[in-house]
């Protein structure tokens, strides 16, 4: 039996209209972002991940490519706060990425609250199900280079939100081996790291052994309010917790006030050391896209998101790559977050090759001094680089042979 061609025709249309919905579809709190980065003049690219919109950019070498590398930005900033690093890697002949994690940048800011953005993305639903999310008795550094043994860890964001480490590990390993690794064809990806961004590419290397071959961590963070972090926390959490949400509730006057570029760059000042780096372009990379839909919310729920992994802990996780997946650590003598005693206990741990300590410079040394980072960062990319190049000599030998 053949249709009728007035009801084909009818199927034909209905069709083509849900395919012209579907590509239309933009999810919530989603901007897009210029078509060129004023901070790096390279194209900003777009990654569809589980529904939402991903920024990221690549720089590539005018040579064949040595290695990749995919670059973590820390809190409340973005992929263009790696200008300096992705020009330095492309000139030395490397493929580099940088990208925006949810809730930062031009990625999208779907609301903290929302029951399917959970469900699409929040990488905490299927670890948590069937635990308590709780990790006990672990052993963690000091500000003065000491050890302590935290009693518990708490994992889980305290109001479920999806923006937390693990989704943000998932959204970094999904993007590597969905665009990355197709796109180089690489074995192995470096990934690179600033502050708090550390804990997301930590927990990737966890989550995808597979993809990694090396991490590099510019400063990381230890997570001042984290609850495993507060002085006597069963009395100081509930007052925090009270605070944190009054933010949520009734911060946007506050943040209104603030997120002005005078404002942005003051407060620039106190991480940065080296007050030159502050420049207008990146008051303006950083501020604008804080301006943008969600952007106040998605700030207040991370300044309330006082658990999750820690660093320490994740790179004592037996589960740790530790000999195929080697962590190199620099951070700035004048880095007014991160205390350099703490920094240095991190080389006790198996994982960490270097620990290496940046005179003079703060808490992002790759933007304020990237004359200093950038040549450390190529004595890295060379070092991932060892255990290829030997296979490759070693197969060589065996042909000749």
């Amino acid at each position: 039996m053949s249709w009728p061609s007035s009801v084909v025709a009818t199927l034909v249309l209905c069709q083509c209209l849900c395919l012209v919905v579907v590509s239309a579809y933009a999810p919530p709190n989603t901007v897009a972002p210029p078509a060129i980065s004023r901070a790096t003049n390279l194209p900003n690219k777009i990654f569809k991940w589980r529904n939402f919109q991903v920024r990221y950019q690549k720089a590539l070498p005018s040579v064949p490519s040595k290695g990749t590398a995919v670059l973590v930005h820390g809190l409340f900033v973005n992929s263009d706060h790696w200008r300096y690093t992705l020009k330095g890697l492309a000139e030395a002949g490397y493929t580099a990425y940088a990208l925006d994690l949810l809730g930062s940048g031009y990625s999208s800011k779907p609301a903290p609250s929302c029951a399917e953005s959970r469900e699409l993305v929040c990488g905490e639903l299927p670890r948590f199900r069937d635990n308590d999310g709780i990790k006990r008795n672990i052993m963690l550094g000091t500000a003065k280079g000491g050890s302590r043994i935290a009693t518990e860890i708490d994992l889980k964001h305290p109001c479920g939100s999806p923006y937390n480490f693990y989704t943000w590990a998932e959204q970094i390993s999904d993007f590597t081996e969905q665009i990355v690794m197709p796109e180089t064809n690489e074995k192995g990806v470096t990934l690179v790291s600033n502050s708090i961004g550390t804990i997301s590419a930590f927990q990737s290397v966890l989550d995808r052994p597979d993809l990694y071959n090396g991490v590099f961590v510019v400063n990381p963070n230890f997570r001042e309010l984290h609850s495993a972090e507060i002085p006597f926390s069963k009395i100081a959490m509930p007052v925090i917790r009270s605070v944190q949400s009054l933010l949520r509730s009734k911060g946007q006057g506050l943040f209104d006030a603030l997120a002005k570029p005078s404002t942005v760059k003051q407060i620039l000042m106190e991480p940065y050391a080296i007050s030159e780096a502050v420049d207008d372009e990146l008051v303006d990379v950083l501020l604008t896209p804080l301006l943008t839909p969600g952007a106040s919310d998605v700030v207040f729920d991370t300044l309330s998101y006082s658990s999750g992994p820690l660093p320490e802990q994740q790179l004592s996780e037996d589960t740790f790559p530790k000999h195929k997946t080697p962590v190199w650590i620099l951070y700035g003598s004048e880095d007014p977050w991160t205390p350099g005693a703490r920094v240095e206990k991190m080389a006790d741990l198996e994982s960490v090759e270097r620990v290496i300590c940046l005179d003079g410079v703060g808490h992002c040394p790759h933007d304020e001094a990237p004359d200093m980072v950038n040549p450390l960062l190529m004595q890295f990319m060379e070092r991932v680089r060892e255990p290829l190049l030997k296979n490759v000599n070693e197969s060589m030998s065996q042909k000749i042979i």
